[in-house]
């Protein structure tokens, strides 16, 4: 055993500042801050939950494609305050930077050159393709943590039965911090259309297919 393992299993000895590849997998007992940690160069897909590394799990074309579509769309009906991005780093606080595969943010007074995490309170939404291997993190811990922390628009794009898309929209209840479906439309299915965070069509069976 290395060391730096020993520094995290020996009484009294001190706890190293910066995560390694050798010990991301080894937290302090009060767990990894982002900071310790993103320097990291991991050879898979990762999310900071409660201040421990957490694998992401792996996804197939399809959740990429959809992923990919649902960008391109949302970068194409975009307004002026918003901007829209995959695979960029939430902080929600310095232990939970979760990775949402969309979110439309507002990226005024952050620094195009030097942001590393968008901020939690300026994201608008967050969208999630589930995959097999993140069915709970979407249906469940996602959404609770999300809305807990006011991002006001939360969708959950499914791949139902029939292999069609299925985009379930909520929104966030601020008395109760916690999302409720959309009143007019809590599903869509072949296309999406809806006014928030700003107006957008979606054709989602183009996105299906070769």
């Amino acid at each position: 055993m290395t060391a730096s393992r020993l520094a995290f299993m020996g009484p009294g000895m001190t706890t190293p500042q910066q995560a390694n590849e050798d010990t991301w997998m080894f937290p302090p007992t009060e767990g990894w801050t982002f900071d310790q940690v993103k320097g990291l160069e991991l050879p898979f897909d990762w999310e900071l939950v409660d201040g421990r590394i957490v694998v992401r799990a792996r996804t197939k074309f399809w959740h990429n494609h959809v992923r990919d579509g649902v960008l391109i769309a949302l970068r194409a009906a975009r307004t002026e305050l918003y901007e829209v991005v995959t695979g960029q780093f939430v902080v929600v606080d310095d232990q939970n930077t979760p990775k949402p595969d969309v979110i439309v943010f507002d990226p005024r007074q952050l620094s195009f050159f030097d942001v590393e995490c968008v901020p939690v309170q300026k994201v608008a939404l967050v969208v999630e393709v589930v995959s097999p291997g993140s069915r709970q993190d979407d249906r469940v811990r996602k959404p609770a943590l999300f809305a807990a922390n006011k991002v006001p628009f939360y969708w959950r794009v499914e791949l139902d039965r029939d292999q069609g898309l299925a985009v379930h929209e909520y929104w966030l209840n601020a008395d109760t911090l916690a999302y409720f479906p959309a009143p007019s439309h809590p599903v869509h299915h072949d296309k999406l259309v809806t006014e928030l965070p700003f107006p957008v069509e979606i054709d989602l069976d183009a996105l299906v297919g070769f």
